[in-house]
């Protein structure tokens, strides 16, 4: 609250009236990017998914799910991120959340950043924000996240300037008994397609040959993709496909892996099971993380940066004006 209080008294600070809801792109490793090897750890290439293991899976283990929501304002003076973050936990009838608002501003202006403490002087908004992002999101998991429970958090394991965060992250979590399980949902990333030559420039990304290569209700046998410069920076997934459209990628580290091998080969019917029982076809995930995702936006609902501008006298630029409805 006190970084809009300071720009409130800021007259160079004028934001667009309808705030960017988009997510960050995270930087995925791409075969052009390798720095390691990949390989296949289980025999088959196909395995079959069971729902009602799934089921039974999820009577019998405590789980919790992580999501977060977004809104950049650009202003010609710097742009603003908020941020909801949110964590909910499974109840017997019930889901428990927690929920944490962030809300940064940067600027290239070193005379606008010397008027508050709370305006942060960049170079690389971009990097700053994401850098942010990662430190709030991790502290918030490592805080809000359930003892001996299963995790699932939407996003990549490794991510650009997001790795060392989510390595502490995972590392803290595997002390709490918790196992973290990473989903990604979309994705552009050809690491499995341009690492074998039997599927080298056949397809355009490794969604795309999971999809042609899965039936509903089956998984990809796991990889494990070795980084050759920073072990820790490594990682080990596989592809599941639940519905007859795009699949989804289910990853963890190796250390989570190693901690919990067998818990998690059962744990691919559980996220199978969890995208079948919400049944949204059009935009497939687990259901723990589709309820966290709607905390999450409704808590960002909360903050009215329009009409809290407008309360802080903020003086709008003629689109803000009419956006404002003033």
């Amino acid at each position: 609250m006190q970084t809009i209080n300071d720009i409130s008294k800021i007259k160079e600070i004028r934001f667009q009236p309808n705030p960017n809801r988009q997510k960050f792109d995270f930087e995925e490793i791409s075969a052009q990017e390798i720095r390691g090897k990949i390989k296949p750890l289980e025999d088959e290439t196909i395995i079959r998914l069971d729902n009602k293991t799934g089921d039974k899976l999820a009577q019998k283990n405590d789980m919790a799910a992580y999501d977060e929501s977004f809104n950049n304002y650009s202003s010609l003076a710097g742009s603003g991120l908020l941020t909801s973050h949110s964590l909910i936990v499974h109840g017997e009838s019930d889901y428990f959340s927690s929920n944490n608002l962030t809300f940064y501003f940067y600027t290239r202006s070193e005379e606008i950043s010397n008027k508050s403490e709370y305006i942060k002087k960049t170079t690389d908004p971009e990097l700053d924000s994401r850098r942010d992002y990662a430190g709030d999101r991790t502290n918030f998991i490592i805080d809000a996240a359930p003892e001996n429970s299963v995790l699932f958090i939407d996003g990549p394991l490794l991510a650009g300037v997001s790795n060392p965060y989510n390595i502490k992250m995972n590392e803290e979590l595997l002390k709490m008994n918790t196992i973290p399980i990473f989903i990604v949902k979309n994705s552009n990333s050809n690491l499995v397609t341009e690492s074998f030559p039997e599927l080298k420039r056949k397809f355009n990304s490794d969604m795309h040959w999971a999809y042609n290569l899965l039936d509903p209700g089956f998984r990809t046998n796991f990889f494990m993709y070795e980084d050759l410069y920073n072990e820790d920076f490594s990682k080990i997934f596989c592809y599941l496909k639940s519905f007859n459209i795009s699949p989804q990628r289910i990853e963890f580290h190796p250390k989570t892996f190693e901690k919990y091998q067998d818990v998690l080969n059962e744990m691919m019917h559980l996220i199978h099971y969890l995208v079948l029982v919400q049944g949204d076809l059009k935009n497939p995930q687990v259901r723990p993380i589709a309820i966290a995702e709607k905390f999450a936006r409704q808590t960002l609902d909360l903050f009215d940066m329009r009409n809290l501008m407008k309360s802080l006298g903020l003086t709008p630029t003629m689109n803000q004006e009419r956006g404002f409805g003033g």
